[in-house]
């Protein structure tokens, strides 16, 4: 790692200190990424596996709601995902590549307006447009706050935070070795961005897809929109893998059927079971408990060894 990097990274981690995750297994180097063309200041969560090695190259993992990480005490509802334990887990055993995890933290009110597939919208009217931006939840409140920026937030991680950390880190670079992953918005997020970004990313796990689009209640156009955008753009079947799976409880059980379309539109992109696995979990909901219990059977689909 470049040394004038690596000292700044360390002044603003202990600067922000009571905003770096802990974590039980192997190092956390915490980032505050000023000065961006395209987002507004964005923590980053840089987790590093136990002996890491400079004269070794890494695959990297790009997750979104870096808050859900690692740390229970910097999350909401006291729940994590434990990326740590599990990732060093499957490294110690040999079940995947040695991995950096790059998370990226939420922009909290705007998150879905940053995580909702933008293009999908072209799918629609022009009057069905305008009432999906003008969504309100239970609360009255907007859903989406200020412009849909999906494609923004993308432009930041491909040409700003996947270079910085391409050169401050021993990084496989080629799309082969760089993967996203999340869960909910996080989810359709991660598959946008394989969509967007063939060439930049190889992957995406993508747990308990928000296939309704919105809020916790179903628009089937605005559903079907985000289906028929990933049925045009979904790169062919050569070396990218997707990994889906979804619960049955809560928000989960409105997953399956528009998650069984999605099904029948991998298949018809001609993506095996090499390529791409789908999974439910009965009695699984949506949340951290449910994602972190099945997170090594889609980090070992994903990262297992070539």
């Amino acid at each position: 790692m470049n040394k004038f990097i690596l000292i700044s990274i360390l002044i603003i981690s202990i600067n922000a200190r009571a905003q770096t995750p802990v974590v039980s297994k192997g190092k956390m180097i915490y980032h505050k990424f000023n000065n961006s063309k395209f987002i507004d200041n964005r923590e980053i969560a840089i987790w590093l596996p136990q002996n890491y090695n400079s004269n070794i190259k890494y695959n990297v993992l790009y997750m979104h709601d870096a808050q859900s990480l690692f740390d229970t005490a910097i999350t909401w509802n006291h729940q994590t995902w434990e990326v740590d334990e599990t990732m060093q887990q499957l490294i110690d055993n040999n079940k995947i590549n040695s991995t950096i995890i790059v998370g990226i933290y939420n922009s909290n009110w705007h998150r879905r307006s940053e995580y909702f597939p933008k293009k999908a919208l072209l799918n629609l009217s022009k009057t069905m447009q305008d009432s999906v931006t003008k969504l309100k939840d239970k609360n009255n409140q907007f859903i989406f706050l200020g412009d849909l920026s999906a494609d923004i937030y993308l432009k930041f991680i491909v040409e700003e935070l996947k270079p910085f950390i391409d050169s401050s880190f021993s990084t496989h670079k080629d799309a082969s070795h760089t993967f996203m992953a999340g869960s909910s918005m996080g989810a359709l997020i991660s598959l946008y961005g394989l969509c967007e970004y063939p060439n930049i990313f190889g992957g995406a796990a993508c747990l308990s897809t928000h296939w309704t689009g919105a809020a916790y209640f179903v628009i089937p156009e605005l559903s079907e929109a985000l289906l028929l955008y990933f049925k045009q753009h979904l790169p062919k079947p050569k070396n990218h893998k997707i990994y889906f799976d979804y619960g049955s409880v809560g928000l989960d059980s409105l997953y399956k059927v528009p998650q069984n379309k999605m099904d029948e539109i991998m298949r018809l992109k001609n993506y095996n079971n090499k390529l791409w696995i789908t999974k439910e979990f009965m009695g699984a909901a949506h949340d951290e408990k449910a994602w972190r219990s099945r997170l090594n059977i889609r980090l070992e689909f994903i990262l297992e060894p070539q």
